[in-house]
């Protein structure tokens, strides 16, 4: 093969595999299956929480207010670790009961996401503490 005929093809393989990257690029990483936890602690209304530490039974009265109005919940241990609450897609209803168990030790049990510093728990099972 002549000289200019291998650089004329090693040119054409050179483009096309730079034409093939972007293809390559735009795969998504894969997803990884998010670890299902069960996380014992108290549900409070993060508006309040995060606002002026407001938690406990003296405060039962208004998370459970905050809560119905659409405040954020988060499930707080008893290490102070918060976990943000999130309704599970296909079954909101152990979500939205947690509302009623403000001030209330609880059991969840869900997949845990982490982002940007944050950690979501989403709530599959709910189950309270006596």
């Amino acid at each position: 093969m002549s000289r200019t005929r291998v650089g004329t093809v090693a040119a054409l393989l050179f483009g096309a595999a730079l034409m093939a990257l972007p293809a390559f690029a735009a795969d998504p990483p894969a997803q990884k299956t998010p670890k299902q936890v069960t996380v014992t602690g108290e549900i409070v209304d993060l508006a309040c929480y995060l606002d002026h530490g407001a938690r406990g039974m003296k405060h039962q009265q208004c998370a459970l207010t905050c809560l119905k109005n659409g405040e954020p919940m988060g499930l707080l241990t008893s290490e102070g670790k918060v976990y943000l609450l999130m309704a599970d897609h296909q079954n909101g209803v152990p979500f939205n009961d947690a509302k009623a168990d403000a001030a209330l030790q609880v059991q969840v049990t869900g997949p845990v996401a982490e982002k940007a510093g944050i950690t979501g728990l989403t709530v599959e099972t709910l189950k309270k503490v006596s």
